[in-house]
């Protein structure tokens, strides 16, 4: 009998040991698991603050370089790092570390009051820029531009038209194309601008259908703090998804063209 009893005493030892090895172990995988996610989110955060941070294109302006619908990365050191790089309220952070000027022709994401925006910069600080008669003038000389095929795009009641289109290109070699959507559109014809020290001359590719530079509001010139980044490449494009009415029309509508190509 007491042989039987230390018996089943030992088997209890043995059970309660094995039960409390299974719990360390799944705690253990529990631990490992919130580890890898944690490190994940780290690498994710840092990429995002300090490496490349991804946009869309919610309006038409930068037609016909970027379309709505676009979706692309740009790249946040670039032009170095100031209080608006970081997704989060950073006003104890002044200036620019590792700041960089921008080169004429860039594609730029800058922050305005409040707002994200995209625009090509145009004027470097000490420029001097003009619009006449539709046609760029960089410090007194003209922007050379060509007649490039029609863009199709559409009007404001989804009626498609074909509209012109210029390739300009800027003194260091920039080229890209720009939209003349109407004659003698209210930005075709402007005063000189003298761009201030620290400050730059922002317009979009769709000449008389941006925002920019060339108007007091909302822009006016982008002080050098409120650059965020260069855009880089596109990662992913689609039309009106609105349209869709299946899953093979999704697939229709996306740009596969336009994924993975550069921004220029």
């Amino acid at each position: 009998m007491v042989l039987s009893g230390l018996a089943e005493r030992d088997v209890d030892l043995m059970g309660g040991k094995v039960e409390n090895m299974e719990k360390t172990s799944v705690a253990g995988s529990i631990f490992d698991i919130a580890r890898v996610v944690a490190l994940a989110i780290v690498i994710a955060l840092f990429i995002r603050i300090f490496a490349f941070q991804p946009f869309n294109i919610p309006s038409g302006s930068m037609k016909p370089t970027l379309l709505v619908g676009d979706y692309l990365f740009i790249s946040k050191f670039s032009y170095g790092y100031s209080r608006y790089s970081f997704p989060f309220d950073a006003r104890l952070f002044g200036g620019r570390l590792f700041g960089r000027q921008p080169e004429r022709g860039d594609v730029v994401v800058f922050h305005y009051k409040g707002v994200d925006y995209i625009k090509r910069l145009i004027g470097l600080p000490g420029d001097r820029i003009q619009m006449k008669h539709g046609q760029l003038f960089l410090n007194g000389k003209a922007v050379p531009r060509r007649a490039a095929p029609s863009f199709s795009t559409s009007d404001y009641y989804g009626h498609r038209r074909e509209v012109k289109r210029y390739r300009e290109t800027l003194p260091n070699g920039k080229t890209y194309q720009t939209l003349d959507l109407v004659e003698n559109g209210t930005g075709d014809d402007t005063r000189v601008f003298h761009v201030p020290v620290g400050h730059y001359f922002m317009m979009g590719d769709n000449r008389d259908n941006s925002s920019d530079s060339r108007f007091r509001s909302p822009i006016g010139f982008v002080p050098a703090e409120n650059l965020i980044g260069k855009a880089q490449f596109l990662y992913f494009s689609h039309e009106d998804m609105k349209r869709a009415g299946s899953y093979f029309d999704w697939f229709r509508l996306v740009r596969w063209h336009r994924l993975f190509t550069r921004i220029r």
